[in-house]
């Protein structure tokens, strides 16, 4: 089967690309470092030449809202196009576990409307939606740092690791459409200023975390069932402490 990795260059497409070759999968790298642009459509037609799926990893180049909203209206239009031009045969997206409950953020707007884009189109789909990742926290956490301080919202949240979510889209890029939308989370539920508190002893980071319902998560005010799952989600394997545990042996300088 040939399988298209779109954003297969980034966080998770390069370990996509990596997971998928490893079954012997016919595997094609589509990023602007290999030539194509879903923006401008340059290289888009050539890389789907003779593919069966394509995975769909992009992301917007920043948060911001009418960047973000640009971004995937323009690549998510385009590379639909290109596939049903193509006569691909199965559309995989990752997508983000409170798109449907965060309209007051602009970045969540935004892949609402990849989203829509997607369920419009002829293509069979599968979009899977994933909670952040373990890896993506300390940069969540620091968007919140003023001065020695942190306030960030106690709601919930269930993060993954990133290696999780990628089984996952490698299952569903070798499996049957299914025209809907998975959540998967991980294990564990904490409030975000809980994850914070974790992270700063871990770094031996002596600033201090307040729990602020009101305080922003890409520029909206969390409530509880924000950022954590419906009914029937995919949990993954990777616990929070076990990861956190590795991530610090791997900061650690190796004694001579």
């Amino acid at each position: 089967m040939r399988i298209v990795v779109v954003g297969g260059t980034g966080h998770i497409g390069s370990r996509l690309v990596k997971a998928l070759q490893d079954c012997n999968q016919n595997v094609v790298v589509a990023s602007r470092s290999s030539g194509v642009n879903t923006i401008t459509r340059e290289g888009l037609a050539e890389a789907l030449n003779d593919a069966q799926v394509v995975v769909d990893v992009t992301n917007s180049p920043t948060f911001q809202d009418d960047v973000a909203l640009e971004f995937f209206l323009a690549s998510g239009r385009n590379l639909l196009a290109a596939e049903e031009a193509a006569g691909i045969q199965h559309h995989v997206a990752l997508s983000v576990v409170g798109t449907d409950r965060l309209p007051e953020s602009g970045y969540f707007r935004a892949k609402m409307a990849q989203e829509n884009l997607i369920r419009a189109s002829r293509i069979p789909y599968t979009i899977l939606r994933s909670t952040p990742f373990f890896e993506f926290l300390t940069g969540i956490v620091e968007s919140a740092a003023d001065g020695n301080v942190l306030r960030l919202s106690p709601a919930p949240i269930q993060p993954i690791a990133a290696d999780d979510v990628v089984a996952a889209l490698r299952e569903i890029a070798m499996g049957r459409p299914q025209n809907r939308e998975i959540e998967i989370v991980g294990p564990d539920r904490f409030g975000l200023n809980e994850i914070a508190e974790q992270i700063l002893t871990a770094n031996e980071d002596d600033r201090i975390v307040i729990a602020d319902p009101r305080a922003l998560y890409f520029g909206a005010v969390l409530h509880d069932d924000t950022l954590v799952p419906g009914d029937h989600p995919r949990f993954a394997p990777t616990r929070f402490e076990d990861w956190l545990r590795s991530y610090v042996a791997d900061e650690l300088p190796v004694a001579f």
